[in-house]
């Protein structure tokens, strides 16, 4: 069986859970309680000495970093990784791009938008995160023009990199309406067979925590 350590609200556990599951593969999801402090726990960092998630459990192994989760999908089940060792090389060139210019600022300004308290949320971060995501959004909806994926004829880790943080409804300055081709690469993404909401596909959303 595979496992996966995750939480709904994590876009870069969404990188790993949606290519498992359009792939068809069997895993099931063991929910942390990130926002209770699982993730800092000691028995979290013994699973994974950086105390993040996604966390990945298979026959034996151990592994985390979605891009490296991804590269581990694409190996056992010959998806999304490139066609060719060119393609491989482009989509590791996105996944890379992602993780840095991408997803590292836009997960951390959603969070500091949405999950800490009013009174706590840093203005001049927040504006400054929001100044470097306008070119990133930019760069990757050139890249978009006139094609369907980023890398190749079909769907790749690439997209499934780039779009982790893009479908979540919680405002973090980013307007689909704004950025026409990457409005449509999201629905065609959406379209595949199989694929959902990170919401649904992952056990934890803000409702969840309402009560607390």
């Amino acid at each position: 069986m595979i496992r996966l350590h995750c939480f709904g609200e994590s876009g870069n556990a969404y990188k790993a859970a949606l290519p498992m599951t359009l792939a068809g593969l069997d895993w099931e999801p063991v929910k942390v309680d990130f926002f209770a402090g699982a993730a800092r726990s000691d028995a979290f960092r013994a699973l994974n000495e950086m105390g993040e998630v996604p966390v990945l459990e298979a026959d034996g192994l151990r592994l985390s970093q979605s891009g490296a989760i991804q590269d581990w999908i694409s190996e056992r089940t010959g998806l999304y990784g490139g066609a060719t060792p060119e393609e491989k090389r482009e989509v590791l060139r996105w996944v890379l791009w992602d993780n840095h210019k991408l997803s590292g600022q836009a997960g951390a300004l959603r969070f500091l938008m949405n999950f800490l308290p009013p009174e706590k949320r840093p203005e001049q971060v927040i504006q400054w995160l929001q100044g470097r995501l306008a070119p990133t959004y930019a760069t990757l909806d050139r890249a978009l023009a006139g094609r369907d994926w980023l890398v190749g004829d079909g769907p790749t880790n690439a997209d499934f990199s780039c779009c982790g943080y893009l479908y979540y409804p919680e405002p973090f300055g980013f307007d689909r309406a704004a950025h026409p081709y990457i409005d449509r690469w999201l629905d065609r993404i959406a379209a595949l067979p199989g694929w959902k909401h990170p919401y649904d596909l992952m056990p934890g959303s803000p409702p969840d925590r309402a009560d607390r």
